[in-house]
């Protein structure tokens, strides 16, 4: 078996800009991932999907508000598990329809998946990942109150809730995913981060908390093995100076220069940085490149002819200069499974 390709996927792929966020909608432009990722398929490659959740699970949170009157409100790792399952649904769907156009019976299944996170982690004193819908600042306060949320004000536009977002460790079901691809499947898994657990007593809970879907997906593509990460987001490809004067586009770019970049504000955390961060992350482990670009450009990026790749460093220094040897054994020995 050839190296997997993780592909991780935007959830603003799923609802692009404008639109409702209707399940026709997003059928629709899985459809357009989905071709393009079928494409690599009947080129040989071995392929694990990871997706963000964002809008999916900010409106789930508000259904689960509006029902609170009539229904018990779920927590948010239940929500992160539900919008898991539907999101992969409809990849699924997209991904077998393009299949069938494409004359292949490669298998399809989602994973739903548990990330483990430190119970620790200074997140968890620092809640910093917006969710769910805009508050007056009456009703932020209301709400603050009645069910201990954290809100603070958002750029202008309102209240939202706040949570934790704290690095991902290991994944619960890291096995599964190895072993399913290991046979053919096409895997969808780790879906919007993935539900954040903490180990207690030899157990896993589930924790009120957000796992950044770019860590995770280079905490995946690092476990499998993978030789490549893909980052799938709602622009062709990584810039500076974005949208302003001195606007340019990045195409080859090894990991240091990435890094500086980085250091000099080029990023912003809300935005590009995680994905940047999740780079080198996963870089740093022992991948060969990771792609940065857009749903329809896809193909010709792991081509070579679309998007920004960057290629790592002759010795890597993401973790303080460290072999990558030693960071892939850290990474094992972090996953319980």
């Amino acid at each position: 078996m050839h190296k997997p390709i993780v592909v991780a996927i935007g959830g603003n792929s799923l609802i692009r800009a404008g639109q409702r966020g209707t399940i026709e909608e997003q059928r629709a432009n899985a459809l357009v991932t989905a071709r393009a990722i079928v494409a690599l398929v009947r080129a040989g490659r071995t392929i694990v999907i990871t997706h963000g959740n964002g809008p999916q699970v900010g409106a789930q949170l508000l259904r689960s508000e509006l029902a609170a009157p009539q229904v018990m409100p779920e927590p948010l790792d239940v929500c992160g598990a539900d919008t898991q399952g539907a999101i992969g649904y409809v990849l699924e769907q997209a991904l077998r329809h393009a299949l069938a156009d494409a004359g292949l019976q490669t298998p399809v299944a989602t994973v739903v998946t548990q990330v483990v996170v430190d119970a620790h982690d200074p997140a968890f004193q620092r809640p910093t990942k917006p969710v769910g819908p805009f508050y007056s600042e009456a009703e932020a306060r209301q709400r603050a109150q009645a069910y201990g949320w954290t809100m603070v004000e958002d750029a202008g536009r309102g209240w939202r809730r706040v949570v934790p977002s704290p690095d991902p460790h290991a994944i619960v079901e890291i096995d599964i995913i190895r072993r399913l691809a290991r046979a053919g499947y096409i895997v969808i898994a780790a879906g919007g981060g993935g539900i954040p657990v903490v180990q207690r007593n030899g157990e896993l809970l589930g924790v009120e908390a957000v796992i950044d879907k770019d860590l995770a997906a280079a905490l995946l593509a690092g476990l499998l093995g993978a030789s490549m990460l893909v980052i799938s987001t709602d622009v062709d490809r990584v810039y500076l100076h974005y949208r302003r004067a001195g606007e340019r586009p990045l195409g080859r770019i090894r990991a240091a220069t990435l890094r500086r970049y980085a250091a000099e504000g080029h990023f912003p955390p809300g935005n590009m940085g995680p994905k940047i961060d999740a780079a080198l992350r996963f870089l740093a482990t022992g991948g060969r490149r990771v792609i940065i670009t857009s749903p329809e450009l896809l193909l010709e990026a792991v081509n070579g002819r679309a998007g920004t790749h960057v290629l790592p460093d002759r010795a890597p220094a993401y973790y303080g200069g460290g072999a990558r040897q030693a960071v892939a054994g850290r990474l094992r020995r972090r996953n319980p499974a």
